[in-house]
């Protein structure tokens, strides 16, 4: 398990973990049509009653005490709204023909896009897995249409691999190994 991490801040971003009172937040993130443009059978289904999302956020919680990882909340440090979450978590799989992996994953609510805070949440991660935890590799993986995604894993320095089939949806692979080690396995 890893150890516990404390809340930390990037440029514009706060992350901490996801509390009951997130329930709202999650709700509009996850009930917007938009959001699941490209989540297809990778990213859970669409809400429509607000005690999903607190399910959701239960199910993280048990993550956080089973392994020390899941994904967190992400604030605007300005004004300490909800956007929505991003971290890592770890993956029994398999996805991918891979097994007990990091995955490395965002996701914001669509008045939030386009600014690059998906850029800036997927790098503080990247950098915080590999800084402060200790992760020998990262990996992700996205809805192949989905070019801004795949764009933001690619600038952040993960490296594509290939494209493979989850839950029917076709996907693009990226990994990285930590900085010093030769390459990801």
């Amino acid at each position: 398990m890893l150890p516990t991490a404390q809340p930390f801040d990037s440029a514009r971003l706060h992350f901490r973990p996801l509390t009951a009172a997130d329930a709202p937040g999650m709700f509009a993130l996850d009930s917007d049509p938009a959001v699941h443009r490209y989540l297809g059978g990778v990213g859970g289904q669409m809400v429509s009653e607000l005690s999903q999302s607190a399910d959701t956020i239960a199910f993280i919680q048990a993550q956080y005490a089973a392994t020390g990882i899941g994904r967190w909340a992400v604030l605007l440090r300005d004004t300490g709204e909800f956007m929505g979450w991003a971290g890592l978590k770890l993956v029994a799989g398999p996805i991918n023909g891979q097994h007990d992996f990091y995955d490395l994953g965002y996701r914001f609510r669509p008045q939030f896009w386009g600014q690059g805070y998906g850029f800036e949440a997927a790098q503080a991660w990247l950098d915080h897995g590999f800084q402060t935890l200790k992760l020998p590799r990262i990996c992700a993986y996205a809805d192949a249409e989905n070019v801004g995604s795949r764009r933001i894993l690619a600038k952040i320095g993960l490296r594509e691999g290939n494209e493979f089939l989850e839950g029917g949806t076709r996907c693009v692979w990226y990994e990285a190994a930590a900085p010093g080690l030769t390459k990801a396995t």
